[in-house]
């Protein structure tokens, strides 16, 4: 993927994108977003949302668990981005909070990152695409063996 170059005045918005000098003075300049700048945005705004557990597949989250360990968190993970140069697409894959309802979930998700990638970007997002990879459910993680009655003696 390419990386997303635009060429803005200082003070106009992405709406307004222009090359040239903005009258009030200001010089033109190249702005270059990074792809993996857009995803860490997405990611971000995917797991403020009440109902997400996690964000990524089972590969992915092993090797989260791994950094956050180290203590190098990868606020992309789970999360893939195509990015033009006017335009953005997200692709996010999630693990829900059980009971919390999928749709509603999912709803939030592509809203909280479409106004993310719209306002810290500066972006048009064409679309924002989620899968709930699985759900997530409070004890599942717990290895409590010496609370499990024995089966056998």
């Amino acid at each position: 993927m390419a990386d997303t170059t635009t060429t803005t005045p200082a003070t106009t918005s992405a709406a307004t994108r222009s090359t040239g000098t903005h009258a009030s003075g200001s010089t033109s300049g190249k702005t270059t977003i990074d792809d993996t700048v857009v995803s860490k945005v997405a990611g971000i705004a995917a797991r403020e949302v009440n109902g997400v557990y996690s964000l990524g597949n089972g590969a992915a989250r092993a090797i989260g668990a791994i950094r956050d360990a180290i203590g190098q968190r990868d606020h992309g993970q789970g999360v893939k981005v195509e990015v033009g140069e006017k335009q953005v697409a997200a692709d996010i894959t999630i693990v829900a909070e059980y009971p919390a309802p999928l749709q509603q979930v999912a709803d939030g998700v592509r809203q909280a990152v479409t106004r993310s990638l719209q306002q810290i970007v500066g972006m048009e997002v064409t679309e924002v695409n989620v899968t709930v990879q699985d759900v997530h459910i409070e004890g599942d993680d717990d290895n409590d063996d010496d609370k499990k009655e024995s089966r056998v003696e």
